[in-house]
Parts: structure tokens; C-alpha cells; sequence
């Protein structure tokens, strides 16, 4: 029992870390982030987050090496694109006339590109002890929590760059994408 606890911690902040790093970004590079945003933000993280294992557990072994053969792909280019819109957003744009707010279809793209991982962590979970619907709830609990604590710490990490915000979020995007990639990659 309480080894199940931990695991599904374990799992729960690992799949967190990179909806972490996205709110950091997007707390940066929103001006005027504010805590209702980092709520709405963390919804979404959260949400996918809990949806997503559950999906994954529901799709079971059937399609499981589908799964994992192009979600590295999707979530790099999801994160690519993304970023590098942010990027030149920050190359043509004034800070002042940057997005100021997050539209749902933005939040979206972002919380698929962070809970793809989870999709298959849920695949796996289909040939574990571990109990799938509070799992999910850890897992989506805990991206809200640290999606939110990113969020906010990326607020008042944005003060600091001003000008430059858009193109260092872009630039730590695509990295956390290459990132994802190249561990998918070089694991195989």
C-alpha cells in the first residue's frame, strides 16, 4: 500500500515537471499573468494530466506500441510550434502588445504536448497493480499544484526580462520539445 503511494507519487511528479516548466514560461511571457490565469493554466494542465492515463489505461495493450512509437514526435512538434510562434512574436512585438491572456485553444495545445507521456504512463498502468482512478487523481492534483507554484513563480520571473520574455519562453519550449525527443529517441 504505502509502495503504491509512493510510486504513484513518483509517476504523479514526473509527469508534472514538464507542465512545470510550460507554466514558467507562460508566467513569464503573459504580461499581466495573474493568479486567475494560473488557475485556468493549471486546469488544464491538471486536467489533461487526469485524463490522459485514464484514456491510456482504457486503450490498453492494443494500441500501446502506436502510442509510444510518435507521442515524442507530437509533443516536440506541438512545443516547436508553440515556441517559435512565441519567439517571433517577441522578435516583431513590443512586450505591450503581446497576448494578454491565454486563449482555451493555446492552453489546450500546451496541455497536450505536456500530457501526452501521461497517455502512455495509463497504457502501462493497464498491466499494474496500481489503481487506476487514483492514480489519475494524483497525477491531475498534483500537475494543478505544480503547474500553479510554475505559473507564479514565472510571474515574477517576467518582471525581470520584460522585453526579452517571449523569445526566452519560446527558446525553453522548444528545448523542453527537444528535450522529449531525444529521450524517446535515445532510449529506443
Amino acid at each position: 500500500m504505502i509502495s503504491n503511494i509512493i510510486s504513484i507519487l513518483v509517476i504523479a511528479v514526473s509527469l508534472a515537471l514538464d507542465a512545470c516548466a510550460v507554466s514558467v514560461c507562460t508566467g513569464i511571457t503573459v504580461p499581466g499573468f495573474r493568479p486567475r490565469q494560473a488557475v485556468k493554466m493549471s486546469l488544464f494542465f491538471g486536467g489533461f494530466q487526469f485524463l490522459m492515463p485514464l484514456i491510456g489505461w482504457l486503450l490498453g495493450t492494443g494500441v500501446a506500441a502506436y502510442i509510444e512509437a510518435v507521442d515524442h514526435y507530437v509533443a516536440f512538434l506541438l512545443l516547436a510550434v508553440i515556441g517559435g510562434n512565441m519567439i517571433r512574436t517577441g522578435l516583431r512585438n513590443s512586450p505591450e502588445e503581446a497576448p494578454t491572456s491565454l486563449s482555451p485553444g493555446r492552453l489546450t495545445l500546451l496541455a497536450v504536448a505536456t500530457s501526452i507521456d501521461a497517455l502512455v504512463v495509463g497504457v502501462s498502468m493497464a498491466f499494474t497493480t496500481l489503481p487506476i482512478l487514483v492514480s489519475a487523481v494524483v497525477i491531475g492534483v498534483v500537475a494543478f499544484l505544480l503547474s500553479m507554484a510554475g505559473g507564479l513563480a514565472g510571474k515574477r520571473l517576467g518582471t525581470l526580462f520584460h522585453r526579452r520574455a517571449s523569445i526566452v519562453g519560446g527558446i525553453v519550449l522548444i528545448l523542453i520539445g527537444l528535450r522529449i525527443l531525444i529521450e524517446h529517441l535515445t532510449a529506443a
